[in-house]
């Protein structure tokens, strides 16, 4: 609370010093801002930034890193006490310590004659240490604070170029946000990479990739060391392949004859009320949908499929009406639809955003060449919007493989390799939130299998990309 408080003063008072040097400013510049370099707000800003962002980022640190330091500090002299304890129960000691100093629950171990006191000891020191870190950061900040402005304030002058360096400042805080993304994505891979080396090591590659058994288990007992279970995820991508299918089939057509009617048909009127009901499915949480596929969707494709199995025993399709009557709400097909569902409006925005994108004077050109408006919209329209519509199917592939609550409402959680949208299936990112559900120690195969199926879902995306990425590229080169 007190960081935070120190973060608001902070902000105030370079918001007085912006008011102040920009007052300067002005004042030297004879009331004029024609008679300094820079606009009078640069020579504020340039000041301010000086008094508040190395302080911010100061204690920023501490907010983000506090706890840490002073963990790893109350761990560098543990109390004799506990020197017979192993890592395990030592960590849950410091751990005791820290949650006594900041008033929250402790475990319910219990720590009895020199460990007793040893615990109220690395509590104490436990509070020590915090307001050491707390105080001593809000002290550097104020003096970096005070540092910056005795810096800067003086530098207020009519030749001072203020303005390059505000823009000097902004180019910098530019440079570090990219850098930022690339390092997270950098670290992201190397995560990815570095625990599915681990889990290859246990695990075979080519028994990962090509098994057709999926049954992930974990030792519980000592003579139970060996025995992991299979690991084949040819099921889980078979079931992320139909899925994906049963969802783009709806999608596609869908969202794309959504997007030409919207773009090259439909009066003003009718596109302003259509369009934005049509993005209201973008908004709905994907957890609405699953609800909606579990209780409305499932009922009615297994009342549906039921009754036609009904029909169809006693006759010539007698064991297909047995399959049919014995149909659940769980499947496949289920998924798909309410996926495809959800899909709808990222084709549909994106793809009426590329059509209309299409000069005009293609269409132009070809209404007086005699082609009818069909005929447009099929040999000229769609073939120049070709690259876009590609990327925004693939943003919709990506999204169908991405998703895991619908799958997990409405299809179930059984690893099946079948082609029939009828059953029970389940798909890779499923599978990754269950493998890491709940207190899970990363010394395990089922565990690490979580990254190898993301590195391997990771994988297909980038190749996905890539031909995506070639195949706009070939189309852009015709049409540009």
């Amino acid at each position: 609370m007190l960081t935070w408080l120190a973060l608001l003063a902070l902000v105030l008072f370079s918001s007085a010093i912006f008011v102040a040097a920009r007052r300067k400013a002005l004042t030297l510049g004879g009331g004029r801002a024609s008679g300094l370099h820079s606009l009078p707000g640069y020579y504020g800003g340039y000041v301010a930034l000086w008094s508040s962002v190395p302080a911010i980022f100061l204690l920023v640190l501490a907010l983000g890193f506090g706890g840490r330091l002073e963990s790893a500090l109350l761990r560098t002299s543990p109390p004799a006490a506990i020197s017979g304890m192993d890592h395990q129960q030592q960590d849950v000691f410091f751990d005791d310590a820290l949650a006594l100093a900041h008033g929250a629950q402790a475990s319910q171990t219990v720590y009895d004659g020199a460990q007793g006191v040893a615990l109220t000891e690395a509590t104490q020191k436990t509070r020590r240490l915090d307001a050491e870190i707390r105080y001593g950061a809000l002290a550097a900040a104020v003096a970096l604070a005070l540092a910056g402005v005795f810096l800067a304030y003086p530098k207020v002058r009519p030749d001072f170029r203020a303005r390059n360096r505000v823009e000097g400042w902004i180019s910098g805080l530019f440079v570090i946000c990219a850098v930022t993304a690339i390092l997270t994505t950098v670290g992201i891979v190397a995560s990815l990479v570095w625990e599915s080396w681990r889990f290859f090591q246990a695990v075979p590659l080519t028994d990962f990739l090509f098994g057709l058994e999926w049954n992930p288990q974990i030792a519980m007992r000592a003579d139970q060391y060996g025995s992991q279970g299979a690991f084949g995820a040819v099921p889980l991508f078979a079931g992320t392949f139909l899925i994906m299918l049963i969802a783009m089939t709806v999608a596609a057509p869908v969202g794309l004859y959504s997007a030409i009617y919207l773009s090259e048909y439909a009066a003003p009127l009718t596109r302003s009320v259509v369009k934005p009901l049509l993005e209201i499915l973008a908004g709905v949480p994907t957890v609405v949908y699953g609800f909606f596929a579990a209780l409305t969707v499932g009922p009615i494709f297994r009342g549906g499929f039921n009754a036609l199995g009904a029909q169809l025993i006693g006759g010539p399709f007698n064991d297909l009406g047995l399959y049919l009557s014995g149909v659940q709400n769980q499947m496949a097909l289920v998924a798909g639809a309410v996926m495809g569902i959800m899909l709808i409006p990222f084709v549909s925005s994106l793809s009426d955003d590329i059509l209309n994108a299409v000069p005009q004077s293609l269409r132009d050109g070809s209404l007086a060449m005699g082609a009818t408006r069909s005929e447009t919209v099929k040999r000229v329209v769609l073939p120049a919007a070709l690259p876009g519509i590609v990327a925004a199917l693939l943003l919709a592939i990506s999204r169908a493989i991405g998703e895991t609550m619908i799958v997990t409402m409405a299809a179930g959680l059984q690893a099946k390799t079948t082609i029939n949208p009828l059953d029970t299936v389940t798909t890779v990112t499923v599978q990754i939130v269950t493998l890491l559900t709940g207190d899970q120690e990363f010394d395990s195969p089922k565990t690490l299998a979580a990254f190898g199926l993301g590195l391997t879902l990771f994988v297909v995306t980038l190749m996905l990309n890539v031909i995506a990425l070639k195949i706009v590229q070939k189309y852009r080169e015709q049409y540009d």
